[in-house]
């Protein structure tokens, strides 16, 4: 270490010349001597701080970097964070590989984030659910203080399906269609507290109807009830009924999203009837608190060039996502107003952690 950053040998040399004088001198004088020594010491190290951090991140990476996922694969953020290890593999000289710790809606693998080594070696891909679970479940970590937002990654639509049987093909012919027969239709989800819940809670309330929830064990199984006609409307994933819609077997009425689909422009969105209404399935990417903020800008910076490559646009739109990027503050204060939102409506539709 250069001599200038060696505050403990100025510190311990005016600690020395009290020492030897101490039966002479006031105390006061003695604890200004020492406060002044360890303020002179602080600032050394203050000083030296930036340095260290950016010496790390210098170096980064040097090893290969782990992309942890909540959940099994197949799905957009596996899909997609695959994507984006690729490219970030060509770039940073080591491999990124993506790692699935599914279970406990996500949180098993958000605690391995946690509590790792904030050096940007290990990164969480994660999705509406980092924000679901907090109200919805108990969990071990802090989901805004424990992790370094770094960048959005992508966002999709809900798509709102109805039986092909069902009298209704716009948004306000179903709102009419529920309220002329309150507490009589019913609406599938992938389970209680999941995204496709939440989706169709705040079109509940935004559409001021009464209709019961039917939890299913997972989207398979509330799509074909949907089918069926067992339940009269499903707040899909909108990669996730794409294939029915097109084949005729479930009916479209609207898109969850601010704006229409790129890839399906005919489907108004409910806020075209709902004014107002936005709400979207999403992913992005964190690392543990305390990450070198060099590490977070390097990483950003290459994943907004990986989100403008044509083959990952295309390959995104193709499985109804559209790309996303945006600055880690951005980011951090999209998750903040999110867990707001779901909080809120948790509250008011009695969604409480165990």
């Amino acid at each position: 270490m250069p001599d200038s950053h060696r505050a403990p040998v100025i510190g311990a040399s005016a600690g020395g010349a009290a020492c030897a004088g101490s039966h002479a001198r006031p105390a006061a004088d003695r604890r200004r001597s020492s406060t002044a020594a360890a303020a002179v010491a602080l600032a050394a190290l203050v000083a030296a701080g930036p340095a260290v951090a950016q010496g790390r991140a210098a170096d980064f990476p040097t090893r290969p970097i782990r992309i942890i996922i909540g959940f099994t694969p197949g799905g957009q953020p596996d899909i997609f964070s695959r994507l984006i290890a690729s490219r970030l593999t060509d770039v940073l000289g080591q491999n990124v590989l993506v790692d699935n710790r599914p279970g406990a809606g996500g949180t098993i693998g958000a605690k391995l984030v946690a509590d790792a080594v904030p050096d940007g070696h290990t990164l969480l891909a994660v999705s509406g659910a980092h924000v679901i679970q907090p109200a919805v479940a108990r969990v071990s970590y802090d989901t805004v203080r424990d992790f370094a937002p770094i960048a959005q990654m992508f966002t999709s639509a809900y798509l709102l399906v109805v039986p092909n049987t069902l009298p209704a093909s716009s948004v306000r012919e179903f709102i009419a269609l529920a309220q002329a027969r309150p507490g009589q239709l019913n609406f599938s989800s992938a389970g209680t507290g999941s995204g496709t819940h939440f989706a169709a809670e705040m079109f509940r309330e935004a559409a001021k109807i009464d209709v019961v929830h039917v939890p299913f064990k997972g989207i398979p199984e509330a799509i074909t009830d949907t089918i069926a006609g067992r339940v009269q409307f499903f707040m899909a994933p909108l990669s996730s009924v794409m294939s029915m819609v097109k084949d005729g077997k479930l009916r479209p009425v609207a898109v969850s999203t601010a704006k229409r689909v790129s890839t399906h422009p005919e489907v108004p969105t409910i806020g075209e009837t709902l004014p107002g209404f936005d709400f979207d399935s999403w992913g992005g990417m964190l690392a543990p608190a305390k990450t070198p903020r060099p590490v977070i800008d390097r990483i950003n910076a290459e994943m907004g060039r990986a989100l403008a490559l044509p083959d990952i646009v295309a390959r995104m739109r193709a499985l109804g996502a559209e790309p996303a990027h945006g600055t880690p503050e951005a980011f951090g204060r999209f998750i903040r107003e999110q867990l707001a939102v779901i909080a809120a409506v948790a509250k008011r539709a009695g969604i409480n952690p165990p």
